[in-house]
């Protein structure tokens, strides 16, 4: 039994698990982006932890969403552009919404976009 274990896992293999930095590098760049549903809500998770990273604002919380990241770019604009519009709000900073099942293999989408 997997206990203590939390998030997806995605098969497993490494390219898999990448695609949650990659889903969150195209949500700060473009606003929103369309996935799976399970791949939305295991990214939803990061999207709102890394602003709130931005919204700490200080050389640490840089070097985190950095680690995550992987775009001095990117970071730069989810700290200068992105959390400055979040700063009244606690928390739940992106929203999941439903989308019609994708016409090749039926499987259940979702537009994940910046609250």
């Amino acid at each position: 039994m997997d206990h203590k274990t939390k998030g997806w896992k995605f098969a497993k293999s490494t390219r898999q698990r990448q695609i949650v930095s990659t889903l969150i590098k195209d949500l700060i760049r473009h606003g929103k982006v369309d996935t799976t549903a399970t791949r939305a809500k295991e990214t939803s998770r990061y999207a709102d932890r890394m602003v709130t990273l931005a919204k700490r604002g200080d050389g640490h919380a840089r070097r985190q969403a950095y680690k995550l990241i992987n775009d001095k770019e990117l970071v730069a604009e989810l700290f200068e552009e992105v959390a400055p519009g979040y700063s009244d709000r606690d928390g739940g900073y992106t929203r999941i919404l439903r989308l019609p099942p994708r016409r090749g293999d039926g499987a259940e989408m979702a537009r994940l976009t910046f609250v």
